[in-house]
């Protein structure tokens, strides 16, 4: 399979994370910002793509540049009781 056109190699502490979102962002030429979420890079993904144009760019970092995966949060159990009148 063919390497994918790369326009740049950008560091991932260059990019823009958002924490909200879980996604890391990057100026694109065209206007528009680069993407790539942080659980693509947890999968060893590394090229953030432009939603407007075909740009691509490889994002360069290591494993435990990453921030700590958060634990699952325990959804609360309520329990409704009836208090009689």
């Amino acid at each position: 399979m063919a390497e994918p056109s790369i326009y740049d190699e950008i560091e991932l502490e260059d990019l823009t994370y958002h924490p909200s979102t879980t996604l890391y962002t990057y100026p694109c030429p065209c206007g528009d910002q680069f993407e790539i979420t942080l659980q693509d890079l947890r999968d060893g993904e590394d090229i953030a793509v432009c939603p407007s144009c075909s740009l691509m760019i490889r994002v360069i970092f290591e494993p435990e540049d990453l921030p700590a995966e958060e634990p699952p949060k325990e959804e609360s159990t309520a329990i409704a009781v009836e208090v009689g009148a």
